[in-house]
């Protein structure tokens, strides 16, 4: 099976269901999933062409907002070039179910999703700035 029947079913899976279970087609069908485990492996995934063209997609397709923002009522979109000016980041394409873990879905786009950099850096635990939540309220002896 191509790779890119695989990223159909996958896709047309992940609609379905929100889950699925990509990994057992793979073994079956005795193809080869690309880990990215190390900083260097996710370094170059993330500089790939194809990598680049799927964020591409993900950010068109959520209308360059933040979605999570866009959840919670609030808008965040895009920062604007400004000629001669370095571009600022202001929003990444986030993957729903990581590619450390899951990754045969990494180049899926039903798995992505547009997030400000505040909302990713949430959803990862990384907060700046604010006091972290105690994970628990129980007293300390």
């Amino acid at each position: 099976m191509a790779i890119n029947n695989i990223r159909q079913l996958v896709t047309n899976s992940f609609k379905r269901s929100g889950y699925f279970l990509l990994l057992t087609i793979n073994v079956v069908r005795g193809e080869e999933v690309t880990e990215y485990k190390t900083e260097a492996q996710k370094k170059k995934f993330y500089r790939s062409g194809d990598w680049e063209s799927l964020r591409q997609q993900a950010l068109e397709r959520d209308n360059h907002e933040c979605q999570q923002c866009k959840r919670e009522g609030r808008v965040h979109v895009d920062s604007i070039k400004v000629e001669g000016e370095r571009k600022s980041v202001e929003l990444n394409v986030h993957h729903k179910y990581e590619i450390e873990d899951y990754p045969q879905l990494a180049l899926v786009l039903d798995n992505l999703e547009t997030l400000c950099l505040n909302c990713h850096n949430k959803m990862h635990n990384r907060v700046f700035g604010e006091q972290k939540k105690k994970r628990w309220d129980d007293e300390m002896w």
